[in-house]
């Protein structure tokens, strides 16, 4: 069934033409002279957090950004830099997933030359990078709890120590953080502070799904189409009406990326300036969907589980506890095809943790 009409709401913030976090890479961006896009977005609930973000976003309060993977966090992030009064100074995107343990206090508050082996110079860290502007922090579930102490400080001071220096910096900078986990579940589990949790959290605005808001569907495919069309030099394309109804049905378990990357491959293969039903490769990712459905047999695995925990138990052995996490990890590792943040997704931790733990098994290396 088709979404019930609503007044689309035309926005056009800066987008810039940029690939997604990864690699531990973070960006400085001011406005650039241009526009480079618009985003539509047409469901009740897209547009009620919009005004939410138009309420909140001329005040100095922290945010925290919550929603799954591929809801569009940074560029609601994005959107309350350029309706702040920081519009005009940087706009800082940093991944804390990306980077490892070692580095990321060096990357967040920077060091001095000699701070650590292969400081050959001294580094601002992205904190003193967004002065006067927003810093975004994503996946800020994934910080170490020793890291997380010295956020706490540096929102509480205004100022950062570089690694290896005895003098802090001033700063002036407004934080927003997102992340995908639960961060009470994560406070309650020990995995996350407390203290921080309550200064991250003055202001939080809450992503829906793409599925809870089928309205903006197609007003962002048509979106997408028309990015992907200028890029590649096409002529006028459109969506056939069974493409429409594809793109409807679809539960979009990635979200407003997995949509993005579809209308990409789409416009690649489609031919005669129509996309139709058979160009778009949807994904069949509905493994917790069909948990949720069929508790049945999760109940029984699980039974099974206890069971065979109950046999181990009659039978002592040596670093039990540490083997059967270790197995666990290694298990949910395969199980994702070897792919790290979908497997400390699938057990709701993070992936610096999932990480340190694959290499104590020797399941990858720690230079990886």
């Amino acid at each position: 069934m088709s979404p019930s009409p609503a007044t689309p709401l035309v926005l056009d913030p800066v987008l810039e033409q940029r690939p997604p976090l990864l690699g531990g890479a973070a960006r400085r961006l001011s406005l650039p002279p241009r526009r480079a896009g618009a985003q539509v977005f047409a469901d009740p609930q897209s547009i009620a957090l919009l005004k939410r973000v138009q309420r909140v976003a001329p005040s100095e309060a922290n945010v925290l950004v919550l929603g799954e993977t591929g809801t569009g966090k940074e560029w609601i992030a994005r959107h309350v830099h350029d309706l702040s009064h920081r519009r005009h100074g940087p706009f800082v995107a940093v991944n804390c997933g990306a980077f490892s343990e070692s580095l990321v206090e060096s990357e967040l508050f920077g060091h001095e030359k000699g701070a650590f082996t292969g400081a050959f110079g001294a580094k601002a860290g992205w904190f003193e990078a967004a002065n006067g502007g927003t810093l975004f922090l994503d996946e800020i579930g994934d910080l170490p709890l020793s890291i997380q102490v010295k956020l706490l400080r540096v929102l509480q001071e205004r100022e950062v120590v570089r690694l290896g220096a005895r003098k802090s910096v001033p700063i002036d900078v407004r934080l927003i953080a997102a992340t995908h986990v639960r961060l009470e579940e994560a406070v309650a589990a020990g995995r996350f502070r407390e203290d921080l949790f309550y200064r991250l959290h003055v202001v939080h605005l809450a992503l829906p799904t793409l599925r809870e808001r089928p309205g903006d569907i197609l007003p962002l495919a048509r979106h997408f189409i028309e990015s992907y069309r200028e890029r590649l030099g096409y002529e006028a394309v459109r969506l056939e009406p069974a493409a429409e109804r594809r793109l409807l049905e679809h539960p979009w378990p990635g979200n407003i990326r997995e949509l993005e990357n579809v209308i990409h491959h789409a416009l690649l293969i489609g031919r005669g300036g129509t996309l139709r039903a058979e160009d778009l490769q949807l994904s069949e990712l509905q493994l917790s969907r069909r948990m949720a459905r069929d508790p049945g047999p999760a109940q029984a695995s699980m039974q099974g589980l206890e069971d065979a925990l109950r046999r181990l138990f009659n039978e002592p052995q040596e670093r039990l506890f540490e083997r059967i996490e270790d197995s666990v990890m290694k298990t949910a590792f395969e199980f994702c095809h070897r792919n790290q943040v979908q497997a400390a997704r699938l057990l709701g931790i993070s992936r610096n943790i999932l990480r340190a733990r694959l290499i104590r098994g020797r399941e990858i290396s720690a230079a990886k």
